[in-house]
């Protein structure tokens, strides 16, 4: 097993596990990026997300995109995961688990301050995971979201 950014040539991959974790958390209608984009954002001159993929012997089980965010209360950057996805084949046998360690390696090397993600509520298997881990629910804070018509109407 290794963990190694995403190269250009791979956007397609990226595209695809994309797809299959939206058809994993019920929602495969609302992915809308394309291979294109994912090429012009992930694989820009300066990048503002990140790609890394775990591959067993030579062949891709999964990925996690993330990005920095920051934390005005500690002064410090920190990374938000914004997919982690492996694949059905490769669950269980600690590869999910092998991506969340390397990230929070690059948080503690560059002297981030925190590593965060969203779960779906329905989604057990993962919040137990994520606990096990050391993680805790932010249960205290509401996400809200503006996109599409409304997110024109706001900007207007």
């Amino acid at each position: 097993m290794i963990i190694r950014p995403a190269r250009k040539d791979e956007a397609g991959i990226i595209l695809q596990l994309i797809h299959d974790l939206a058809l994993y958390e019920k929602a495969p209608h609302e992915v809308e990026a394309t291979e294109r984009e994912i090429i012009e954002t992930v694989f820009a001159e300066n990048p503002k997300v990140f790609c890394d993929f775990v591959e067993v012997d030579g062949e891709i089980a999964g990925m996690a995109i993330w990005f920095l965010n920051y934390s005005t209360w500690q002064g410090k950057h920190g990374i938000y995961l914004e997919d982690l996805f492996v694949k059905p084949e490769y669950r269980g046998q600690g590869y999910g688990k092998a991506l969340l360690q390397h990230l929070a390696r690059v948080c503690n090397e560059k002297g981030y301050g925190r590593f965060q993600w969203w779960v779906l509520d329905w989604n057990s298997p993962a919040i137990e995971f994520y606990r096990s881990l050391g993680a805790v629910a932010m249960d205290e804070w509401t996400v809200y979201r503006v996109a599409g018509d409304d997110l024109k109407r706001l900007g207007n």
